[in-house]
């Protein structure tokens, strides 16, 4: 129940150069530090991670794209003392020396959306990170959770009913990746049409491409869109909360707020639906602990999360001052990458890999300290149901191809199954039911909503189905998926 070796990273591996071919020195820069970007780290991350351990310590350093200098934290020690020690790492980006040096284009550098500065709660400290992160704690728990597995229900079953009569699917690009971008989108307000765009811009943002800066644009313009709209008629949503937070946020602080929920929270559940699926059809000491009990469902999701964390690599800290850190003289403004990832499997805390860890939470993949994932829970819920619905609605699902050709796709910042084709018996869809619109709050004189309606307290919407809606895209998404 590992990570899956490099020789299962699919058909890119036969595309790396022989040894002493001059194509490896792309793996490393000019001075021989070792490349975080390119064909030797997009193929086999982890073993990268291993080579770094081994030759640097606990903590080594790395080139962004671009060259862009940092240190990268592999030991799992050292990734706890980095996130939890704030006054020594700051999390406000504009602490690195870089910008000062010219070391990044602003305007090109494709880790702009990724290392850049925004008026979030992700790049405060102190007082302000407290303020901004109060806002949004408080509205992401405003949802009933038994409410949220009510919706995620309704999205799983009419994704489900896309497919489940041709016998076959491709989970990832019809399951994986849309079932987490529906429930966000209905979480923060938006409407189902914006799902298949923010899905395709979402996943350009994360492979930090020379398209990324646009995809980047592309979502925060949506979101800008829905701050003015839910200004003028709030709802039971996120956005609406975020407004009405006595915290006082400008339109600014909101919109940057959605779009780091919305990214945060897409990309870590659809990376982990699609990783807990693959070890359900491929591991079969996996499957027989699901199917014979000794391991729930939210145990399998913990198990992945040590093995294969849908993050590998989170950005960034900075260091306020002279430090030194597993060996290292970490200067002040020196940018620093949590190795999620790394410090999941190093051997001080695992010393076998194999030894299953699915009651333990103490892992890295939401991170640690302050700045831990407060939309974790969600998170949990959303692929926990999704998986529940589906393997309850198709119990005989089976890989498709040999697993051997399965193959990924890498980034710096995370390990993104490119396809999980499986096969079943054909099954016919459930009914078509929408999920009934959440009713929007009387006006009030304060613009906050009022206490009785938040989802924990309301009374259920029944359920009904329109006599004759529009076409939506549930129905373009039906007809896209039945000629896959």
């Amino acid at each position: 129940m590992t990570v899956p070796p490099s020789e299962h990273a699919g058909p890119e591996t036969d595309l790396l150069p022989p040894p002493g071919c001059p194509a490896h020195a792309a793996a490393t820069g000019p001075d021989g530090t070792t490349r975080l970007y390119g064909p030797t780290a997009a193929t086999d991350p982890m073993g990268l991670y291993e080579k770094l351990r081994a030759a640097h310590g606990t903590v080594a350093p790395v080139l962004l794209d671009g060259d862009v200098r940092a240190w990268l934290v592999l030991g799992y020690t050292e990734n706890r003392d980095v996130a939890t020690r704030a006054t020594q790492y700051s999390r406000d980006p504009r602490v690195w020396h870089g910008w000062r040096s010219g070391e990044i284009d602003p305007a090109t550098s494709p880790l702009i959306p990724m290392i850049g500065w925004r008026p979030d709660c992700v790049c405060a400290d102190g007082e302000d990170h407290q303020r901004l992160r109060g806002a949004v704690t408080a509205g992401l728990d405003q949802f009933d959770h038994r409410g949220l597995r009510r919706h995620i229900t309704r999205f799983a079953h009419q994704l489900i009913d896309g497919f489940c009569e041709s016998g076959e699917s491709e989970l990832v690009n019809q399951f994986t990746e849309h079932l987490p971008m529906l429930t966000l989108i209905h979480l923060l307000g938006m409407s189902d049409e914006s799902g298949p765009e923010l899905v395709h811009a979402a996943r350009d943002l994360f492979k930090a491409t020379e398209t990324s800066l646009a995809s980047n644009a592309f979502v925060l313009k949506a979101l800008e869109e829905l701050v003015v709209a839910k200004r003028s008629r709030p709802g039971q949503d996120i956005a609406s909360a975020l407004l009405a937070h006595p915290a006082g946020l400008t339109d600014e602080e909101v919109m940057h707020h959605l779009r780091l929920i919305l990214l945060a929270g897409y990309e870590t559940t659809a990376n982990l639906m699609s990783n807990v699926l693959r070890m359900v059809v491929t591991d079969h000491r996996f499957r027989g602990s699901l199917a014979g009990g000794q391991m729930t469902l939210p145990e399998a999701v913990e198990q992945v999360l040590w093995d294969e964390p849908p993050l590998m690599v989170c950005p960034g800290r900075w260091a306020n001052g002279d430090t030194t850190l597993g060996g290292q003289q970490i200067k002040a403004g020196d940018m620093l990458l949590l190795g999620l990832a790394a410090g999941n499997v190093d051997e001080t805390i695992r010393p076998d890999p194999a030894t299953p860890v699915h009651h333990n939470r103490a892992h890295l993949s939401f991170s640690a300290g302050s700045h831990e994932c407060p939309g974790q829970d969600i998170g949990r819920i959303i692929a926990d149901t999704g998986i529940d619905i589906l393997l309850t609605r198709l119990p005989d699902i089976a890989l498709a191809v040999p697993e051997e050709e399965l193959s990924w796709r890498s980034s710096t910042w995370a390990r993104h199954l490119t396809a999980l084709p499986v096969r079943f018996a054909p099954r016919q869809p459930r009914a078509q039911d929408l999920p009934a619109p959440l009713p929007a709050p009387p006006t009030q004189s304060s613009g906050l909503p009022a206490p009785g309606l938040w989802p924990e307290t309301a009374p259920p919407v029944p359920e009904q189905r329109p006599a004759a809606a529009p076409a939506s895209w549930w129905a373009r998404l039906r007809r896209l998926l039945s000629r896959r």
